[in-house]
């Protein structure tokens, strides 16, 4: 059962730890807490239950903590003083007994271990441990940084030993009880279900009269009425230590919980169950951020999507009306075949385009090639330009919705990749590759082939592109949308040599073959911003967190008998 227990516990803590918020720096910094409480306390704790308890001592700066502890141990431990902040580094005081415990990994893994006399490292943040008889086996006292620290690190360092404690003893004073800040730790205290020592330090006569009562009522008011409070009266300026009657009720107390085994499983079992329902609540706020993260970046995604499906239908459209072929180029087609007159007699027409034809080849250059070159550079000037569009489209829209992931992510996304050019060309290459291969598998019989040799597979392959790039639906059925008389003519030479049926089966294959490709290279260039939406969606999911936290809290109530 603990096996099991500790498993769904463990997928709980890696769950957290995976779950990315890229733009909420604060749910980041608390599912690394989340993460580190798990680590910290309750897989330990689960582990063994019986395992000696940890009292974390915190309190505001000045409350007199490290002298209280001091006190208690019968020496000095804990370095005290009166520059904030007054404590830096944690020192944990264990029996001996209990000192292997307290020393390896199981408690607080994630902190180094050093000992050493009080003060030989005052601004370290590792924990220091010393062994002492004059602490009861089964309970080890941990004297934590300020929690009101000035210093950051400090600051976080006694929120995470607080969150690794089976006890919290609170120290106050009378001028700094009511402080907000230390009601900020004891309603966290409440509500993680934690036993609480609450020490009213250095009351004077006159604070002993109203601050005792107005505390308890605080601390009735806040869920912590059934918490043990402790007075200890102001001695003046100490030099040593406290007078032992001064702590001898505190020390008694924690004394007699130590010695009982009975009443320390208890806590124990109270206090991790405690912590898991705290960690489940601040899953679920985690869960809520990343549930709003993921639909956001949902929301970016169908962005994207739109705009390079734009794209898409950009070159789709400017290659299916004609729009890609410039006048001179369709001049200079029917300048070379002819003009529609001769349809009147087909076999005559094309025996009139085949001698003009080899009257272009005489002493002047190629304008086959010319035409070609030039359907090229438009249709590679078309992609180019659609593929620069959406990228200028999403990178301005993901600098509105959100600036800050903007300005974390790559500034190249704000145009089509550096290749695009590369690419561009090589989908023409590949594209017309394609025409001159299904031009060549459908001339199958001699006099089809023989009519391809006598014009010149380039006037084939040309005459192909003008009818693709003319016709609005590829020339189905009978309807043909005509860029002028040059792509009928283009047509017609086409038919004389393959019939109609055909020439539209080969008109409908290359447009769909473009469209494929175009499709291919627009994808590859929306891919480049699914680094900016995994930043929102990839890693543990909201429904995930969930689900972990759920198994995680039944499998603990199983164990514990809660």
């Amino acid at each position: 059962m603990i096996e099991t227990t500790l498993d769904s516990v463990a997928g709980l803590r890696d769950a957290v730890a995976a779950t990315e918020f890229a733009m909420s720096p604060s749910a980041a910094a608390e599912a690394e807490a989340v993460a580190d409480q798990i680590d910290d306390y309750i897989l330990p704790r689960l582990a063994n239950i019986d395992a000696p308890l940890l009292a974390v001592v915190g309190g505001s700066t000045g409350s007199g903590k490290s002298t209280l502890v001091n006190a208690i141990v019968g020496r000095q431990v804990s370095t005290s003083g009166v520059i904030r902040p007054t404590t830096r580094q944690p020192v944990l005081v264990a029996n001996p007994g209990d000192s292997e415990w307290f020393n390896s990994g199981h408690v607080l893994p994630g902190l180094a271990r050093e000992q050493g006399e009080a003060g030989a490292n005052p601004s370290a943040t590792s924990l220091r441990t010393v062994a002492s008889e004059a602490v009861s086996p089964g309970l080890a006292l941990l004297d934590a940084p300020d929690f009101d620290s000035i210093d950051d690190r400090n600051r976080a360092l006694a929120s995470q030993l607080l969150a690794a404690a089976d006890l919290w003893v609170f120290v106050t004073t009378p001028s700094r009880y009511a402080d907000q800040l230390v009601w900020n730790f004891l309603h966290d205290a409440a509500g993680r279900d934690i036993e609480v020592i609450v020490v009213l330090n250095r009351v004077d006569e006159d604070a002993l009269a109203t601050v005792p009562d107005d505390l308890r009522r605080m601390m009735a008011e806040a869920g912590l009425g059934q918490a043990t409070l402790f007075t200890v009266p102001d001695h003046g300026q100490v030099e040593g230590l406290l007078p032992e009657e001064l702590v001898a009720p505190l020390r008694g107390h924690l004394q007699r919980l130590a010695e009982d085994a009975a009443a320390r499983r208890s806590m124990a079992a109270k206090t991790v169950q405690g912590a898991l329902g705290s960690v489940a609540e601040r899953v679920e706020r985690l869960a809520v951020e990343r549930q709003r993260q993921e639909e956001f970046g949902a929301q970016l995604g169908e962005t994207f999507d739109g705009n390079y499906l734009r794209a898409r239908d950009q070159v789709i459209d400017a290659t299916s009306d004609g729009n890609l072929l410039r006048q001179e180029v369709l001049q200079r087609w029917q300048d070379f075949v002819g003009t529609s007159d001769a349809f009147r007699s087909i076999e005559r027409w094309y025996s009139m385009a085949v001698d003009r034809i080899g009257s272009f080849f005489t002493g002047r250059p190629a304008p086959v090639r010319e035409m070609e070159t030039e359907i090229e550079a438009g249709l590679h000037a078309v992609v180019v330009d659609a593929a620069e569009t959406a990228a200028t489209r999403s990178w301005s829209h993901l600098g509105s919705a959100a600036p800050e992931l903007r300005a974390s992510s790559d500034p190249a996304l704000a145009h089509a990749d550096a290749d695009i050019n590369g690419q561009a060309a090589e989908l023409v290459r590949q594209w017309q590759a394609g025409l001159v291969e299904s031009i060549q598998e459908t001339a199958g019989d001699k006099r089809k082939r023989a009519r391809i040799m006598s014009l010149g597979l380039n006037v084939i392959t040309v005459a192909l592109m003008l009818v693709v790039f003319a016709s609005t639906a590829g020339l189905t059925g009978g309807e043909i949308a005509i860029a002028g008389g040059s792509a009928v003519m283009g047509q017609k030479l086409l038919e004389t040599i393959f019939g109609e049926d055909t020439v539209r089966r080969m008109a409908r294959q290359a447009r769909e073959d473009l469209d494929t490709r175009i499709h291919a290279l627009l994808a590859g260039e929306r891919a480049r911003y699914d680094a900016v939406t995994a930043r929102l969606t990839g890693g543990t999911t909201a429904a995930r967190l969930r689900e972990a936290v759920e198994t995680a809290e039944r499998d603990v109530r199983k164990q514990t008998g809660a």
